[in-house]
């Protein structure tokens, strides 16, 4: 597999897909070939050709110049907006948590440089009966990033991840705060991240440069 990193995110709707795409577009950028997948989406609407379509893996595919099709441009994909193994189930499908890892790991075939998964909601989001996005992020071997909100309640949720993620043993790379543009600049919950956790702690607006500390040379 590539380098890259596994996204998680303190709940869902803090802005996974902002970041990850904003990495992606942001590597392109800089010379690399992005492989950016999202293999699990729920909440998914019906495509003009009768297909389900991941709004969020679209999003992602673009920004790394849309040259994924078929099976990497998302594997699994429920109408259902709740949890992978609810959605699955309700679909009366189930979930291959070697499939997906077989796929992400499959960029450099394709000439990819960097890779970007992105998961479904937080880190204890089950997937199957028996395994959640932890256990996909273990199986990837990929560091992990995580996607917070900015604003109020931050501090709490982003630590409880951290806490969850080191728990578990897995590479922490940094945590990113996604600010919407009519939030307020979220430096002191930055800082009280750090004071609690001596790891990097990123605030992405508009501007996406701060994230090439995230990323290797091409």
């Amino acid at each position: 597999m590539a380098p890259g990193y596994f996204v998680t995110g303190t709940d869902t709707n803090v802005g996974k897909t902002f970041v990850t795409s904003a990495l992606a577009r942001r590597a392109t950028e800089l010379g690399h070939k992005v492989f950016a997948f999202k293999p699990i989406e729920t909440g998914c609407m019906l495509g003009p050709e009768g297909h389900y379509l991941g709004a969020d893996q679209e999003q992602l595919a673009r920004a790394a110049g849309d040259w994924q099709r078929d099976d990497l441009r998302g594997l699994y994909r429920y109408p259902l907006p709740a949890a992978p193994s609810v959605a699955a189930a309700a679909a009366t499908s189930s979930i291959d948590l070697g499939l997906v890892v077989a796929t992400a790991r499959r960029g450099p075939e394709f000439g990819a440089s960097f890779t970007l998964v992105e998961g479904a909601g937080g880190w204890r989001v089950p997937i199957t009966d028996a395994a959640d996005m932890s256990n996909l992020a273990r199986d990837l071997d990929l560091p992990v990033l995580v996607v917070a909100r900015a604003g109020l309640g931050t501090i709490n949720h982003t630590l409880l991840t951290i806490e969850a993620i080191q728990r578990d043993g897995l590479r922490l790379a940094a945590v990113v705060l996604s600010q919407h543009p009519d939030e307020p600049r979220p430096d002191s919950n930055r800082e009280q991240i750090l004071r609690r956790w001596p790891g990097r702690v990123l605030i992405l607006s508009s501007d996406p440069s701060v994230l090439e500390v995230l990323l290797p040379s091409p």
